[in-house]
């Protein structure tokens, strides 16, 4: 595994290939007031790249917004939901197409509520994910190695994991119901950030 640490943007003529793993790290979970600090990526090839982002610097990322905006690349994400609400609120970027692990799991695994990325990675690769950089300070400077090394699990095996998750969707016959819920979560994202998470439209 290689993880680069890249600040403000992507290089420029870097290729991830036409499906990209893709996870980011806030400063707290409500995206009006928890700025995002960094973005992962991974094409699956075992390497993660971490761009780290300031406050004042979200217009610098311009390879990565014009990745993230690909209509011909797939993101694919665990919980996009949160995720591309931070992503359109901070980078001002619609992601499209999008994939999420975590819906797929909860429409196949409904054995159990056990549907965080640690628990994929166990039940379904054989893989422990070490978490315990989850709620550490993402807008410092500089990154530890330990949580450079956390960034990138977060994206390193989601490949692996939506190639499971698919043949389980396909076994179950809801491969079709979950793409149009993978095609409808920009707009929930959307719909989060401008103030329809609570009370939630959907509900009665």
């Amino acid at each position: 595994m290689a993880v680069y640490l890249h600040h403000s943007d992507l290089p420029d003529g870097l290729d991830l290939g036409t499906s990209v793993a893709v996870d980011t790290e806030t400063l707290g979970l409500n995206p009006h007031r928890d700025r995002l600090c960094l973005v992962q990526l991974s094409s699956g090839n075992g390497d993660a790249h971490l761009v780290k982002l300031e406050a004042d610097g979200y217009n610098k990322a311009k390879n990565l917004k014009a990745l993230l905006k690909n209509k011909k690349i797939l993101k694919i994400f665990h919980f996009a939901r949160f995720d591309l609400a931070v992503i359109e609120k901070y980078l001002g970027t619609r992601c499209a197409p999008v994939y999420c692990t975590k819906i797929a799991a909860k429409m196949t695994r409904t054995y159990t509520e056990r549907n965080g990325l640690k628990d994929l990675c166990k039940e379904l690769l054989g893989i422990e994910l070490n978490k315990q950089q989850q709620t550490s300070d993402w807008g410092q400077a500089s990154l530890s190695e330990e949580q450079q090394s956390y960034a990138a699990n977060d994206v390193l095996y989601l490949h692996q994991l939506q190639e499971k998750l698919a043949a389980l969707l396909e076994r179950e016959g809801r491969t079709d119901l979950a793409q149009a819920c993978f095609d409808f979560l920009p707009a929930r994202a959307e719909l989060d950030l401008l103030g329809w998470e609570d009370p939630d439209i959907f509900e009665h």
